[in-house]
C-alpha cells in the first residue's frame, strides 16, 4: 500500500475548491455530523451508490483536515471498468486510484479474508473506509441488494459501520450544475456497532450478506426519506 500521507494530502487539497464548487452550484449540504463525535479509532462508512461523484462527496462533508481523513475506499479490480475512454483509463483503477486512497476487493474468492486484504490492515490500522455495498452504481438510483463485505470488515476488525445517504447526484452532469438544478445532501445516520450487528456467531460468509441487507440497508433507506 502507499503511504497514508499521499490521499491525506490530496483530498485535503482539494478540498477548498470542491466546497467552492459544490454549495455554490450544488446547493451542498451536510446533516447528521453530531452522529459522529463520539467515534473514535476506525470507522466504515457505507452509502448508496448513484454517481461517479459520491467518493468525492463524502470526504467533502468533513471539515478541513477532520479526524476522518483521508478516506480509504472499497474498489472494483481494474477490468471491471470500461476503459476506452482516455479519462476513465487515466483515473480508474490504477494508480491515481490509489493516490486517492482507493484499493481493489478481490472478486470471486468466497473467502472476505483473501478479497479484502487491504482494508483489513486500513481499519487495524485506526483509518476511515468507504464502502458502496451494491458493488456498482445503482441504474435507477434506488437501493439495491447489498454485498456482505462491509459487515465482515466489522466483524473481523470490531469496527463501527455508520450508514450515509447521498441524494441528488443521480444522473448529474456539469449543465445541471451550471444551471444551478442540482440540490446535493449528504446524510450522517447514527452509528452500529458490532454488538448490535453480531448479537450470534457467525458460521458462514453468507451471514454477512443477510445482516448488511437486514440491518443496514434499512437505516440508510431511512436517511434518505428523512432529507429530500
Amino acid at each position: 500500500m502507499l503511504p497514508s500521507f499521499i490521499p491525506f494530502f490530496l483530498q485535503n487539497l482539494i478540498w477548498v475548491p470542491t466546497q467552492i464548487f459544490l454549495r455554490f452550484f450544488g446547493h451542498f449540504k451536510v446533516y447528521g455530523l453530531e452522529n459522529l463525535k463520539d467515534l473514535k479509532g476506525s470507522v466504515i462508512f457505507v452509502s448508496n451508490h448513484t454517481s461517479e461523484l459520491d467518493p468525492i462527496l463524502l470526504p467533502a462533508s468533513f471539515p478541513l483536515f477532520s479526524r476522518f481523513l483521508p478516506v480509504f475506499y472499497v474498489s472494483r479490480e481494474p477490468s471491471f471498468y470500461n476503459l476506452k475512454r482516455m479519462l476513465k483509463r487515466i483515473f480508474y483503477g490504477g494508480i491515481f486510484f490509489k493516490f486517492w486512497g482507493a484499493y481493489p476487493a478481490k472478486i470471486g474468492l468466497h473467502d472476505y479474508n483473501l478479497s479484502l486484504p487491504y482494508h483489513i490492515k486500513l481499519l487495524e490500522k485506526g483509518s476511515s473506509v468507504l464502502i458502496f455495498p451494491e458493488g456498482d452504481k445503482s441504474f435507477d438510483g434506488k437501493l439495491h441488494e447489498f454485498k456482505g463485505g462491509a459487515a465482515f470488515l466489522s466483524h473481523r476488525t470490531n469496527t463501527p459501520i455508520v450508514p450515509v445517504a447521498i441524494i441528488g447526484v443521480h444522473q448529474a452532469n456539469l449543465i445541471d450544475f451550471f444551471l444551478f438544478k442540482k440540490h446535493l445532501k449528504l446524510v450522517f445516520g447514527k452509528p452500529i456497532y458490532p454488538d448490535e450487528l453480531f448479537p450470534n456467531k457467525i458460521d458462514n460468509y453468507h451471514q454477512y450478506k443477510t445482516i448488511m441487507n437486514e440491518k443496514v440497508m434499512p437505516r440508510i433507506a431511512e436517511l434518505l426519506k428523512l432529507v429530500r
